[in-house]
């Protein structure tokens, strides 16, 4: 059988207050429309279609590597005129299109499996996902019959006494039959007081018509809509806690689950364990048996196994097994940190190989460079990579000494097992084995301070 699934994302949100479109606002380091979308891949639905409008480029652009189909909106006529302006994604097509919103992040591939499975197996030819809560505040309600089959929906401002009573309601997430969907919509009328097209009525054309309707609940927390900044937080928080959780029962140790930020796409492995501030992001990948002790942020990167990382900032790198990592290190873009290394506090490693066992233990700038392995860098060393105009390589051995306070100003090559004396600025190659100074002669002057009265 054919799915499809239609997302909802061309209103702008005006109480977000934001210059931005409603669904690019980010929950756990994702965008809420890009959530939606991998949600839908989750529960195997291949083709998926986004209805955009306001902000179409930037939503187009933040989701442009999700191989959506887009369908423009151009004014917000509301959700029946949407799913009108995505007539053409659903010619000619048979099956089933599941339709949700970009703005309800929290929803699970699970339930959107359960919403489609229920309403084919049951021969609906359309199904409203429902949840059932104590206080169902303004939202619309679902109206059953005494067999309780799904009579219709009623907007909260619409309703009579006793169906304000009902506690069943309507999450704007829906499983249609393609082709009942788009005979519906020629039927669909703005003649209410906001004088826009409601899906919510395409239930009430089919009922008329004798068709079956079917409703689905589901925990109410997955259906939350985000419309402010304050909810905004409140989603963060419930799906901050749905993906620690899920690494805690996977074996991580989270010290402080309120207080640790983790992307839904991170990966961690068994008897890490993870302290209170850590900001996870993208792609990472964190092997076993990991400490992230306090406050560092970790983005698309790749942190092997027994790794140690204190108060750093790691991006688009890779920092391998065995390996201890600050306090205070930064280690830029497409850097790539060898089997145990040693990256100190105020080190700042850019876009830089470096070998198994090298120490570069403080206060050092490497930048541009390969370095082998065994190598030891004294406190204070800079690794000069720029010109003012153009950024050059440097090229270091195996088990190289540099002495502190060294300047390697680039391009310059560092062969094996070589020395390179405190304080010295290097500019030539300093060939295997070699002892390379780089510094004026001293020269002490006797009596200078009493010549110039300078005693104290």
């Amino acid at each position: 059988m054919y799915k499809c699934a239609m997302i909802l994302a061309a209103g702008k949100g005006k109480r977000m207050k934001s210059s931005m479109p409603k669904v690019l606002h980010k929950v756990c380091g994702k965008e809420m429309i890009n959530h939606v979308i991998d949600t839908m891949r989750k529960a195997e639905i291949d083709d998926v279609n986004v209805v955009i409008g306001t902000g179409s480029e930037m939503v187009k652009e933040a989701t442009q590597n999700r191989n959506v189909i887009y369908s423009l909106q151009e004014n917000q006529l509301g959700t029946g005129h949407a799913v009108m302006c995505a007539k053409e994604f659903l010619q000619n097509k048979e099956g089933v299109v599941a339709i949700f919103t970009g703005d309800a992040p929290l929803i699970k591939s699970e339930t959107v499996k359960k919403l489609i499975k229920y309403h084919v197996e049951n021969d609906f030819k359309a199904t409203i996902l429902t949840s059932i809560i104590d206080d169902p505040a303004e939202y619309g309600r679902i109206v059953r019959n005494e067999k309780g089959e799904v009579e219709k929906i009623v907007e909260f401002k619409d309703c009579s006494e006793n169906e304000k009573n009902i506690n069943e309601i309507n999450s704007g997430m829906y499983c249609f039959n393609i082709s009942n969907l788009l005979s519906s919509l020629e039927k669909l009328n703005n003649n209410n007081a906001q004088g826009e097209y409601y899906l919510t009525d395409v239930i009430s054309i089919l009922k008329n018509q004798g068709e079956k309707v079917g409703a689905i609940d589901t925990d109410f927390e997955e259906t939350l809509g985000v419309n402010s900044r304050v909810q905004l937080a409140e989603v963060e928080a419930i799906m901050r806690n749905r993906i620690n959780r899920c690494h805690m029962e996977n074996g991580v140790t989270i010290i402080s689950p309120e207080n640790t930020y983790i992307g839904d796409e991170v990966e961690i492995g068994k008897d890490t364990i993870i302290y209170p501030g850590n900001v996870i992001e993208g792609k990472t990948i964190i092997g076993e048996s990991c400490v992230l002790y306090p406050n560092s942020r970790i983005k698309d990167s790749i942190i092997e196994n027994n790794v140690t990382i204190q108060s750093s900032v790691i991006l688009d790198s890779k920092v391998g097994e065995n390996t201890t990592v600050g306090p205070f290190a930064y280690i830029r873009p497409e850097s790539i940190i060898g089997k145990k290394a040693r990256i100190g506090d105020f080190v700042e490693i850019k876009k830089s190989t470096i070998g198994d066992g090298t120490k570069v233990s403080h206060l050092t700038y490497i930048g541009d460079a390969e370095v082998g392995s065994g190598c030891n860098f004294g406190c204070g060393t800079v690794v000069v990579n720029y010109d003012g105009k153009k950024k050059y390589k440097t090229i270091i051995g195996n088990n190289a000494f540099i002495g502190c306070n060294t300047n390697l100003v680039s391009p310059v090559e560092v062969e094996d097992n070589t020395y390179i004396a405190a304080g010295s600025t290097i500019t030539q190659k300093v060939p295997e084995g070699a002892l390379a100074i780089g510094r004026a002669k001293q020269v002490n002057k006797e009596g200078w301070v009493d010549k110039k009265g300078l005693r104290k």
